[in-house]
């Protein structure tokens, strides 16, 4: 695995080269031979490793000729001398007077520069003369562990069950009871989906085995696609357990015919694309067989359960859930209060996944004396374990053959990088794609654009499990997310390991590509684990030491590290939003971050330095948590900036025509989020120059006579900016805040405009022609409007929207008839008076989302979710009665797809400083029984191994299913029960136990 990481460092190296060594750079002969050189041995070096991870036989593979640390390292200093002595690579071609002074500075530097790149040609040609002399090198990398654990098989999923699995009772009767159903739409194809070591094997297993559903199929069959690499092998063994013998019909026709007139059962274990397109056309829609599939992709999950399908998304264990895992594993007699603690930790660092669990407790049954501080002390030590102890072999195996599944090196790259943040803190998606792209781990091939490419790396790792998103926004779009706890471990131990990651205070912190600082909280469960890092010498700041580091992240305090920023002179990234004790000071000396791309700032800073436009290279300047409400002009004309977050004014002492001259000739400004319009014009009359703008946020300034100054212009420039759109069709989000004022000014908007996404929020007297003629528009957005029913009611005649959320303290009056939004998707309302729409049958054919936020809805209001076919899940406020959440989850167990109940938290507008949000929470607040403590699992646990077996008369008919399905409390079997085998067909799935 580290060879393929440093194979593909080492080619992105070449690439660079290559551009170094193009006519638009105006080098010496020798330093051009010198480059020639490098480039040269580089590409020998590579065919040679490329070939090495070529050949895959053992016997035949040769020693390596260049160490992977050597190969790292050495790219990483052909890199860092690149960088650093050349110029904005951006600004190639453009004749600017920056890029002049710029080339200038360079020129004076070229000795210098010629002289590193002697030193490197020494390094490149010493592993030369080595390749020549002895053809391989003496070491192995220092993770050579985790990559002899990625040369064994492929582990299907690593998580098959166990006789007393926990966790998976609630999960098992929902997946019983629709397979035993025989209402019109019982799904045909039930699919499980979910992070290798989730249980995903164990559920299905228990639904397999379960004496219910072993009476009811007479034929079952249980297959791993882990096992067949050819798709005919695995319906080969799948017929050969349905018809108990080896003479399995091989023509279409047969096999057609068999599984239309016999009811089958049929498991498909650890399923990829390849594996269900080859065997989909034989389970057709006429077939009376039930296939249930276990998958770690969304993907194909998604395509597996098509149309007539159901997919099952496994979910972590719970705290309570892992306490009890860990009692029957480790704790057998209970536990004290300090070992109690201790348990804490690991629960808190396994985040729920059950093998990661499975995996700490069997090592912790090998102390003599266990106590809460060796618990602790385990955990924090935790990556190194997983690396060393043969207890962690399945678990590393898992999370060895995520990272290796990854398609490229940038995406590899993508993944690790996500552990600069802290275990178990949301990360913004939009953050995390920014910083991909300042730090060039985005890849754009064909024709399209970075922030494309970057938004599909993260569905990628989303599709897989890897990243698993906590919050979305309310269309759905995932905002917040976060790696699983255990693969965030794994990799911030890769990462210290492979010098990529570390700590600012780490001695050997100069090797490191991304550094950062976690002073957290007392207690935290977020920080850093500092044993991986060794503690700074003093007086650091006096050394002369270079950093290569490209990016500095820090949540909690500084301290004196305020002082390293500019020593980092290769930093493409400053994170310091989440930075307690910042002062503007510190920021003095930040213009000397050439080189810096991306920059956030936190609610500590009141002003920026007057040398801050000299930060020529920056792209993204996010300052919404600042208190800076007056944005210096200059700051607009940086020729980079794409992206800028906040709520700014332009100072007043500025006239327009003054402005426009900051304002470089092709203004690359794409998100502008936002500005308050007062009487000064400025940013509005700007707009039009800003010829990349796809995104705005404007706020109305509050005072009465500024805004009758200001509505004109903003008119206006919401005129231009929705025209602007038709001739690109691209995706162009505009949000308008008119705060106490009304917004009628946009019913003087009649033009045929373009916008993909509208959000409002301020009083209409009514709704403006200029939102339902809108060209484009997929998603709108209307809050405290105070419109009415009529008004409301004209939105139907917007039949390409996808999205619509209402926040309104009344919708009655609201009727949305048949064919109504016939694209909608996903529909959000959020009201005070709890009087829903009304919703006729043949409206929102397509919805797949509700959300209905009202903490005193009663009962269904009126709401007939059966119209919906395609639902998959409901939101309520998570204050509604008990009565209204049993009222929706009855009706949702009625529906042909089961959509989810979920529940969603208000969170107090005066503590996230915006309008009314909401955030996912676990279940309902009201009606909550209490949680159990610690010592009281073990009555838990005696309750999980009650059991109940459905009893079927052979020749009753699907109505006695039925009735009895309304009874049953589904479980699993002793271990050795006979009917298992005698009521089946003599098929058992294999034991892989993993809890």
């Amino acid at each position: 695995m580290e060879a393929a990481v440093a194979s593909a460092l080492t080619k992105e190296v070449v690439l660079k080269l290559v551009t170094l060594l193009s006519e638009r750079h105006k080098l010496s002969k020798g330093l051009k031979d010198d480059l020639r050189f490098i480039h040269t041995e580089l590409n020998m070096i590579l065919c040679d490793m490329d070939e090495h991870l070529g050949d895959l036989s053992p016997s035949s593979r040769r020693p390596q000729v260049v160490s992977m640390e050597e190969m790292r390292d050495l790219a990483h200093d052909i890199e860092d001398c690149i960088d650093r002595f050349l110029p904005c690579a951006a600004c190639e071609g453009e004749a600017s007077s920056v890029l002049h002074r710029v080339k200038k500075a360079v020129t004076g530097n070229r000795s210098r520069f010629a002289a590193e790149i002697r030193k490197l040609r020494k390094r490149v040609k010493d592993a030369h003369e080595r390749r020549v002399n002895y053809g391989f090198n003496g070491g192995r990398s220092a993770a050579g562990a985790a990559a002899a654990a990625a040369s064994l098989p492929a582990a299907a999923d690593a998580d098959a069950a166990e006789a007393d699995p926990v966790g998976i009772e609630k999960p098992r009767q929902e997946l019983v009871e629709l397979l035993l159903g025989s209402e019109p739409g019982t799904p045909r194809v039930m699919s499980i989906v979910g992070f290798g070591g989730s249980g995903k094997t164990t559920l299905a297993r228990a639904v397999y085995c379960c004496p219910g559903v072993v009476q009811r199929f007479a034929a079952r069959a249980w297959a791993s696609g882990s096992e067949h690499t050819d798709a005919g092998g695995l319906l080969t063994a799948v017929l050969e357990q349905l018809h108990h013998t080896a003479d399995v019909p091989q023509d279409q026709d047969s096999i057609n015919n068999f599984l239309q007139t016999t009811e089958c059962l049929i498991v498909i274990d650890d399923v990829n694309k390849q594996h269900w397109d080859a065997v989909r056309a034989t389970f057709h829609r006429k077939t009376k067989s039930r296939i249930i599939i276990t998958t770690a992709l969304h993907s194909v999950a998604n395509a597996c359960s098509s149309d007539d399908g159901y997919v099952y998304k496994m979910s972590v264990l719970d705290a309570e859930l892992s306490k009890v895992l860990l009692m029957k594993k480790v704790f057998f007699g209970g536990c004290s209060p300090e070992l109690e603690r201790g348990s804490t930790a690991i629960v808190d660092k396994c985040d729920g996944l059950p093998l990661a669990l499975v995996s700490v407790a069997k090592f912790l049954l090998g102390e003599n004396e266990l106590t809460g501080r060796h618990c602790a002390q385990v955990c924090r030590n935790l990556g190194l374990h997983m690396e060393k102890d043969a207890d962690f072999t399945k678990l590393q195996q898992v999370l060895v053959n995520n990272y290796r599944s990854l398609s490229d090196y940038p995406l590899k790259t993508s993944l690790l990088y996500t552990s600069v943040f802290p275990n178990g803190r949301p990360i913004r998606k939009n953050t995390l794609i920014r910083r991909w792209l300042a730090e060039g781990y985005v890849q754009c091939r064909y024709k399209r654009n970075d922030l494309e490419v970057a938004d599909e790396n993260f569905r990628k790792l989303v599709d897989r499990n890897i990243i698993r998103p906590i919050n979305g926004s309310n269309n759905t779009k995932v905002k917040t997310c976060k790696t699983h706890g255990i693969m965030h471990e794994f990799m911030l131990h890769k990462s210290m390991s492979d010098n990529f990651i570390t700590s600012l205070h780490d001695q050997n912190r100069s090797k490191f590509r991304h550094l950062f600082i976690q002073n957290l909280a007392s207690g935290s469960t977020l920080g850093l684990n500092h044993q991986h890092t060794s503690p700074a010498t003093d007086n650091v700041s006096g050394s002369s030491e270079k950093f290569r580091a490209r990016s500095l992240t820090i949540f909690g305090d500084v301290g004196e590290a305020a002082s390293e920023f500019c020593r980092c002179e290769l930093l493409r990234v400053l994170d310091l939003e989440e930075c307690n004790d910042l002062e503007d000071d510190h920021l003095r000396d930040i213009h000397k971050l050439w080189h810096l791309k991306y920059l956030s700032l936190g609610g500590t800073i009141n002003s920026l330095p007057r040398n801050f436009d000299k930060l020529h290279c920056l792209e993204t300047l996010d300052l919404r948590k600042t208190n800076i409400d007056i944005l210096p002009a200059g700051i607009i004309g940086l020729p980079h900036l794409a992206h800028l977050f906040g709520k700014f004014k332009l100072g007043k002492d500025l006239k327009v025509g003054e402005l426009e001259k900051f304002l470089p000739k092709k203004c690359k400004l794409q998100t502008l989020a936002g500005f308050a319009a007062d009487e000064n014009p400025g940013f509005l009359q700007l707009m039009s120059h800003m010829k990349e703008l796809k995104k705005v946020k404007i706020w109305c300034c509050e005072s009465s006579d500024a805004n009758n100054e200001s509505m004109p212009h903003i008119s206006e420039a919401v005129q231009k900016f929705a025209q602007d759109g038709m001739d690109t069709a691209d995706v162009r989000s505009l949000s308008l805040d008119f705060g106490n004022s009304f917004g009628d000014f946009l019913g003087s908007i009649q033009e045929y405009c373009y916008l993909s996404s509208l959000k409002l929020r301020g009083r209409l007297s009514l709704l403006p022609q200029f939102v339902t003629s809108l060209c484009g528009l997929t998603e709108l957005c209307l809050s405290s409007t105070n419109l009415m029913g009529k008004d409301l009611s004209n939105l139907c005649k917007m039949r390409y929207l996808l999205y619509l959320k209402l926040v309104e303290a009344d919708l009655s009056g609201f009727i949305i008839h048949k064919g109504a939004f016939p694209s909608l998707q996903h529909l959000c309302l959020t009201v005070q008076i709890p009087v829903l729409p009304t919703i006729g049958e043949g409206a929102l054919p397509r919805l797949v989302s509700l959300q209905l936020l009202c903490k005193d809805l009663v009962g269904l209001s009126g709401i007939k979710i059966e119209y919906h076919r395609h639902l998959q899940e409901v939101a309520l406020d998570s204050m509604v009665s008990t009565k209204t959440v049993d009222m929706w989850e009855t009706a949702a167990k009625k529906h042909p797809k089961r959509p989810k109940v979920l529940f969603l938290k208000r969170i107090d507008p005066s503590e996230t400083k915006s309008t009314v949000k909401y955030v996912a929470t676990d279940g309902p607040i009201r009606g909550k029984t209490c949680s159990i403590g610690f010592n009281q699992l073990q009555l838990t646990q005696n309750m999980l191994q009650n059991e109940c077996i459905i009893s079927l008369d052979q020749s009753s008919s699907m109505s006695k299913v039925n009735s009895a399905m309304r009874k049953i409390i589904v479980s699993e079997p002793p271990p050795a029960a006979p009917e298992l085998s005698s009521a089946g067909n003599n098929v058992m799935p294999p034991s892989a136990s993993i809890f």
